[in-house]
């Protein structure tokens, strides 16, 4: 009996270490659009004169093997006020680039693609930011008291609506973490921002030693509200998560506006700067 029992468990064992189902994804298919890259950022102390745009094709989620790069698109810039245009020259690698843009703040511009037939139009105001002032480490404004984590200080100008993007990113990391904030309560202050890294197990707490680099945009309202949409469904759905949504850019097809393109014409100012952990 005893011999018969031990016999079916080991039979049950080896079934279940050997059974290895097959499962099919069901993922959502949708026709290829243009997808456009079109940051141009000013960074403080530079003449912001070197700018590029990209553009791609996008693919089903599944393919890593098609060449996406658009080429052979006709891309410019131009300034609403005094008409001036900015040629981006096409490089033949999806990357189109200019070396004589010139940022202006609170000025608006318009940027044309046109390819394969179409037009596509889209419209951003070149926003202004405000210097970071400090930088320090702690181990108390974040979840973890026990993680370090990187504090950036700023004042936010007062009278007038101002909105931030943050970008940090550890040196060797492969992707960069964005963070967004509207001054609504906080108007005319300075501004403690911390950033401590997610706890989850692909993730390691700063060390003594790490080095994360920062950038502080500033962003018109239109592309805070498209990029904290993005930045939520980024993350992950989780029960209490706003259903994922169909998130369109500022990018408007004028031949056929059904072949809307993906991405986001953005033009802002920029600081930067890199903390060393101690």
């Amino acid at each position: 009996m005893k011999t018969l029992f031990k016999t079916a468990i080991l039979f049950l064992t080896l079934t279940f270490i050997s059974c290895e189902d097959v499962i099919d994804v069901d993922v959502q298919t949708a026709p290829s659009r243009l997808t456009v890259e079109a940051s141009l950022d000013w960074e403080k102390g530079t003449t912001g004169n070197e700018q590029t745009i990209k553009l791609r094709m996008s693919t089903a989620f599944f393919d890593t093997t098609t060449n996406t790069a658009v080429t052979g698109a006709s891309v410019k810039v131009t300034n609403d006020s005094n008409g001036t245009e900015f040629i981006f020259a096409d490089e033949g690698n999806g990357e189109y680039r200019t070396s004589s843009f010139v940022p202006i703040i609170n000025q608006s511009y318009t940027l044309e693609i046109q390819y394969d037939g179409e037009t596509y139009s889209a419209t951003e105001t070149l926003m202004s930011v405000t210097d970071i002032t400090e930088i320090n480490q702690s181990r108390e404004d974040g979840f973890d008291d026990e993680a370090l984590e990187v504090n950036i200080f700023f004042t936010d100008p007062e009278e007038e609506d101002n909105y931030y993007l943050f970008r940090f990113q550890e040196r060797g990391d492969l992707l960069p973490d964005f963070e967004d904030l509207d001054d609504e309560f906080v108007n005319g202050n300075e501004i403690p921002w911390y950033y401590e890294k997610d706890d989850d197990d692909d993730t390691e707490e700063f060390v003594p030693g790490d080095i994360i680099d920062i950038a502080l945009y500033g962003i018109s309202e239109d592309y805070y509200n498209y990029i904290r949409i993005l930045i939520e469904q980024s993350g992950g759905v989780d029960l209490f998560a706003t259903i994922p949504v169909d998130l369109r850019g500022n990018c408007i097809n004028l031949t056929d506006p059904d072949n809307y393109a993906h991405g986001y014409f953005r033009l802002t100012q920029v600081v930067r700067a890199s903390y060393e952990f101690e």
